[in-house]
């Protein structure tokens, strides 16, 4: 992550003012202060911090992080034991599916069960299990980035929540950005298996830090739409960067979220059920994008996406289905 990038995320996520000293001793940047400073400058013009003071006494403000969020306004006036009930529906459904479009075959009733009882389901592989424990983990971490905002850290606590065990191996770094190239084989338009690549390892840390930023930048959304469309950006970002070495799905799932809870609204779960057009839609995305580089960025035609926000929205009635149910 570059210097500019590290400090205005850092500062994107403080709820307090920042002086220089803090920001120092907080982001060993390499660059000179002045540049920083200048860097600052062009931040408050844009609207993004509040500066305060001069010289020595200086201090920014971040105008963004919780400013505009309203998280679980969809449990407003309901009672505390509906609210509870409405959380854990969400937490099962939500651990279900993401886990079972990944293989996983516990069911609905198994993970509420392994959730609820701590309790194991007879004939289950442990891995299975382990997977539906990480997933349910994660949900909560998530909840806490929505005051703490997004940080390379907040994936890399999540990359270490969904993977059901530890593996000791330099090319599957646990907790941390993919070291080696990966891919997918996908069906092209003439049904012939295409092999789709994803970012190379070196472009990773650049690409995903803006996806970083666009997450910590967008607080107010004026309709729930304007969440959905912000969720599909993200979701496909993190997709077509693929940045670990495994569990991007599930990351880019739940990460995903944080603009619809920002919004005082539920999340999006993508039904297990409609797995396969899920990926076709991710894949044809990317197919047509090509490969992810530092010139690219992170999502370099928008308008592409039409679809995919399409089907988003579609699943989502499946969440205020469970809403509306409990």
């Amino acid at each position: 992550m570059s210097d500019k990038v590290a400090i205005l995320t850092y500062l994107s996520v403080q709820n307090i003012a920042v002086t220089m000293k803090m920001l120092k001793e907080a982001i060993p940047f390499r660059v000179s202060e002045r540049t920083v400073r200048r860097w600052l400058k062009e931040a408050e013009k844009e609207g993004k911090l509040i500066v305060h003071g001069q010289r020595r006494t200086t201090t920014y403000t971040s105008t963004s992080i919780g400013k505009g969020n309203t998280p679980f306004k969809f449990l407003e006036g309901k009672s505390k034991s509906l609210q509870e009930q409405i959380l854990k529906s969400l937490r099962d459904f939500w651990t279900h599916n993401s886990t079972a479009i990944e293989g996983n075959t516990l069911t609905l009733g198994d993970t509420q069960f392994i959730l609820d009882e701590g309790l194991t389901v007879s004939g289950k592989p442990i891995k299975e299990h382990q997977e539906i424990i990480g997933h349910a983990s994660a949900i909560e971490l998530v909840y806490r980035m929505l005051e703490t905002g997004v940080t390379e850290q907040s994936f890399f606590d999540l990359h270490k929540s969904v993977q059901s065990e530890i593996i000791f191996d330099i090319d599957k770094p646990y907790g941390a950005w993919k070291v080696e190239i990966n891919g997918t084989r996908v069906l092209g338009a003439d049904n012939k298996p295409i092999y789709l690549e994803y970012a190379h390892p070196a472009h990773v840390e650049f690409l995903m830090s803006e996806v970083i930023i666009l997450i910590n930048e967008n607080n107010h959304f004026k309709t729930p739409q304007d969440a959905i469309k912000l969720y599909t950006m993200i979701h496909a970002a993190i997709a077509h960067i693929h940045p670990f070495w495994d569990g991007n799905g599930r990351i880019a799932r739940l990460i995903a979220n944080i603009p619809l809870l920002k919004a005082g609204l539920p999340p999006i779960v993508i039904p297990n059920e409609r797995r396969r057009e899920y990926i076709q839609l991710l894949a044809s995305y990317e197919m047509n994008i090509g490969k992810l580089d530092k010139m690219t960025g992170a999502l370099p035609a928008i308008e592409l996406l039409d679809d995919f926000e399409l089907f988003c929205t579609q699943c989502y009635e499946e969440t205020l289905n469970i809403i509306s149910i409990s």
